[in-house]
């Protein structure tokens, strides 16, 4: 059919995305549960915020189900579901080097007597702020004050301390080979993947700009490069061009993934480039071939919209994060840079002008944890950082700008429908897009988009027959038949061990006659006996919470939603896109777990009760 051979063309189009041989029998794609993005001791900001013990190897293990010792309270923890897929992120600032000055002191060796005092001043600061449980205050002092974010970019050299650096080389290589060996360890093709990568960490004036790299390389590969930092360059161009060459030169593929766009200041999804460019194909070519996904949702808030952003979305003030990573507090500014859902519709626009979309990304969800604990149930969640890990500490500031336990969302986790559980099979269906996202919830989600479906189709998502007449998640249709708009399946089931389903909702963006990006959330399937109103709104679904005892039940909502839905007000002329969102009845929110623990009735920051949910890769629309 034309729309598959048009989706064929624009993926084999972008230089280094291919298509590997084993994703030839895509009715036996499975769905593995995964996080992303989760730090470990070996990162500095984690090792000041007190965790001194839970390494790589603790992370993998405890991923894979096996109970460890919480790094701040030393309790014992375990996950109540094994995940299937781990990437151990450390940043690539510095890594591991607060750790092994904490242990092992900074080398003396040729530094001089001048320079073996400094380093010894430093190696007991250290160790003092630790001990004394002072590392919050040591890392809050460390950030970047507010400022122009393109003009502190530009001046980013002028503020490195190389001399603080170049005694910890060696030790970074030493941390990058033990993070391989443990990762090398605990990969088990078939049962549990270990996939490598790290955290690329610039924060140019308070804008947070992080990319995760994750790759499949192997040990080998991965022995042969030291991750690229920020203190390499901060932007993402130069990222990009360094993941072209280590490919190139390793045979190992990458992919770079944009977090907590919600606290960039307008940068992450702008159109224009860190250095003040406006956004030319090259540049939005080169960031289709590498940012493929988008971590919408984790720890440090939501990033699909803001109700400043969505007026008309009931829904869009979920989990907000108004905190800037500097050391000043500065009110919080939403703008359309920030945000998914508003960067998807840029995308449309810039696609429009330059011929390529450098926002036609997929999404997917992760912790951000930085307990080496990946913890993204409300009832079991391990902190962002081991200091914030306990009702008592929550109510303290943690990071910066106010931001404390309390402020942080128990958050999320990646989905990924791939053939197999290996690092290959993963990294191909990333680079597909044929992922999602939860706040923390497995809720199964199949979303397929196609001229030739039926309701009968419903019946047959998990079965060829819903790949060979159409596409996943993640893909683009194109032209159809006539004026007639394209059918999407869409089948969600609730988490076996969690909460009941409130809606299934269709988010669609798409550009207008006049060139103008717009956008409106349509309810596709609901629970209960509701009728929609005239303007399309759906009655809430109820709250069963009893804020007395954190507990709820399922006597509403439903187990599994789904829909043939078809988009009332397409018009065949205008590019779009499409994503499904699904919404659980209420529960109780980690925070409100730890006020009724501490006495209190209700937290006093933030709800108590939350409507959990998931978001899918979008599927495209481009007329021919």
């Amino acid at each position: 059919m034309r729309f598959l051979a048009n989706a064929l063309v624009v993926i084999l189009a972008i230089p280094g995305v291919a298509l590997a041989a084993e994703e030839a029998p895509a009715a036996h794609r499975k769905l593995l549960w995964g996080d992303t993005h989760l730090h470990t001791s070996y990162s500095f900001d984690a090792f000041l915020n007190n965790n001194l013990s839970a390494d790589p190897d603790t992370a993998y293990r405890f991923a894979k189900g096996a109970p460890v010792i919480h790094p701040y309270h030393r309790a014992r923890m375990q996950l109540s579901v094994p995940l299937d897929f781990l990437v151990v992120s450390d940043h690539a600032e510095f890594i591991g080097g607060l750790r092994d000055i904490y242990r092992n002191g900074i080398n003396n060796d040729d530094a001089g007597i001048w320079g073996s005092i400094r380093n010894w001043y430093l190696t007991r600061t250290i160790r003092n702020a630790v001990d004394e449980r002072e590392g919050v205050t040591v890392f809050r002092d460390a950030l970047p004050v507010s400022g122009d974010p393109r003009e502190a970019a530009r001046n980013w050299q002028d503020n490195l301390d190389e001399s603080a650096l170049q005694p910890s080389l060696s030790v970074m290589r030493t941390a990058w080979r033990e993070i391989i060996d443990a990762a090398e360890a605990h990969y088990q093709p078939g049962r549990f993947t270990s996939l490598l990568g790290w955290e690329w960490s610039p924060v140019p004036g308070g804008a947070n700009l992080h990319r995760i790299i994750v790759t499949d390389a192997d040990g080998d590969q991965a022995r042969a490069f030291q991750p690229f930092s920020s203190t390499d360059s901060p932007f993402p161009e130069d990222l990009w061009q360094w993941l072209g060459r280590t490919s190139e030169a390793t045979g190992a593929r990458f992919l770079a993934i944009p977090h907590n766009a919600n606290i960039s200041k307008g940068l992450m999804f702008s159109d224009t480039t860190l250095r003040g460019d406006p956004v030319d194909a090259a540049y939005a070519q080169e960031r289709m071939r590498w940012e493929r996904l988008v971590e919408v949702t984790q720890i440090k808030g939501d990033s699909e919209t803001h109700p400043l952003l969505a007026p008309n979305d009931e829904f869009a003030d979920f989990e907000p994060y108004p905190f800037y990573i500097q050391q000043d507090v500065q009110p919080y500014e939403p703008r359309p840079g920030d945000y998914v859902r508003s960067a998807l519709k840029t995308g449309l626009r810039l696609g429009g002008s330059l011929g390529v979309n450098p926002f036609q990304f997929g999404l997917i969800g992760s912790t951000d944890a930085h307990t080496g604990l990946s913890t993204a149930e409300e009832g079991n969640f391990g902190g962002k950082m081991a200091t914030d890990s306990t009702p008592e500490t929550k109510i303290n500031p943690v990071i910066a700008g106010g931001s404390r336990g309390w402020t942080m969302s128990a958050s999320g986790m990646a989905a990924v429908w791939a053939e197999e559980n290996t690092r290959e099979s993963i990294l191909s269906a990333m680079q597909r897009r044929e992922t999602y996202a939860t706040t923390g919830p497995r809720i199964r989600v199949r979303f397929f988009g196609g001229w030739d479906y039926g309701e009968d189709d419903l019946q047959a998502v998990d079965t060829a027959a819903a790949y060979e007449k159409g596409i996943p998640m993640g893909g683009t249709l194109g032209d159809g038949a006539g004026d007639q708009p394209p059918v999407f399946l869409i089948a969600a089931h609730k988490d076996a061990r969690g909460a009941n389903l409130d809606r299934v909702q269709v988010v669609k963006g798409w550009l207008d006659a006049d060139g103008a990006a717009q956008e409106k959330v349509f309810n596709a399937a609901w629970s209960g006996e509701r009728q929609l109103t005239a303007d399309g709104a759906l009655p809430p679904v109820g709250n069963t919470v009893d804020l007395k005892t954190a507990r709820y039940s399922n006597r509403i909502g439903a187990a599994e939603l789904s829909a043939a839905w078809r988009d009332p007000e397409f018009d065949p002329e205008r590019p779009a896109f499409y994503y499904v969102r699904v919404l659980e009845i209420p529960t109780p929110r980690h925070s409100h777990f730890d006020a009724l623990a501490l006495g209190m009735e209700a937290p006093d920051y933030g709800a108590t009760v939350i409507q959990e949910r998931a978001y899918t890769s979008p599927i495209w629309y481009q007329p021919d």
